[in-house]
């Protein structure tokens, strides 16, 4: 047994694989994380107008201790002015990992991010994200597969941090503060009280913000994608995308967006 351990091991050393051990029971942790997560959100804070930069915290985003999928708006009242945040929740950061890992791994094989989005379809977010299929498989944990899943979850995160981060310099937040909590104290997503006119300014202003920070748009789509493909979307899905949303058109959109910021258009 010890031996055919070592023959395994070492077979995956001289292949570039990682290697997880007999079981392979606990794939490596990904190096995207909270920390990952803070950075985007200084880049993105440094991309801003003056004006916009004025109406949120200089370190944009913290987090919450929950598992549920959420990323959600706060203010916190100071002597000079407001502190506006991005809150973003342990859950979050699992769902945009394992979105980007997935994504990344249809690369090489053909179909698993379908899988993936079914599965992830049925998580009502009471309870910590299960791991993507077959996670442990070497060939998941390859150099180039994990490079893609850190760019992925780089541009997912910073639309998402983007768009949201827009409702407070746009105004958004403080008309509908008043109605973000429900009777029990818990919070109503704001693209569930928003027009259809104010997300997509949001989107636009915060897809821009983002590529201007140097975050494109194939992880944005691919999140989009996701939630669009689930036959029947979770309520926490709501954070980041309106039920009524247009995926079709707003990838679209994004395309024509990235197209004029390469030809230097505003």
């Amino acid at each position: 047994m010890l031996l055919g351990t070592l023959v395994v091991g070492i077979a995956g050393w001289l292949a570039g694989l990682p290697v997880f051990g007999a079981d392979a029971a606990q794939p490596p942790p990904y190096k995207t994380g909270l920390r990952v997560v803070r950075t985007l959100g200084l880049d993105l804070y440094r991309q801003l107008e003056p004006k916009q930069r004025q109406l949120v915290n200089p370190e944009p985003v913290s987090i919450e201790t929950d598992v549920t999928p959420f990323i959600k708006l706060a203010e916190y009242p100071e002597q000079d002015k407001p502190m506006r945040f991005v809150f973003v929740s342990v859950g979050f950061i699992d769902l945009m990992n394992n979105v980007a890992h997935a994504k990344a791994i249809d690369k090489i094989e053909k179909g698993y991010f379908e899988k993936y989005v079914l599965s992830l379809a049925g998580e009502s977010g009471e309870k910590e994200l299960k791991p993507l299929p077959n996670i442990a498989n070497p060939q998941y944990w390859t150099e180039a597969v994990l490079n893609e899943q850190e760019s992925s979850f780089g541009q997912m995160v910073g639309a998402a941090v983007a768009i949201k981060l827009s409702h407070h310099y746009l105004g958004h937040y403080k008309k509908y503060a008043s109605q973000l909590e429900d009777a029990n104290g818990k919070t109503v997503p704001i693209n569930t009280l928003l027009t259809p006119a104010e997300w997509e300014t949001s989107m636009r202003v915060g897809i821009r913000n983002a590529m201007e920070a140097g975050y494109l748009i194939e992880g944005p789509k691919a999140l989009f994608e996701c939630i669009d493909k689930m036959p029947k979307r979770p309520d926490w899905t709501l954070y980041f995308l309106p039920a009524k949303a247009n995926v079709k058109a707003i990838k679209k959109e994004m395309e024509k967006m990235e197209k004029d910021l390469f030809a230097g258009k505003k």
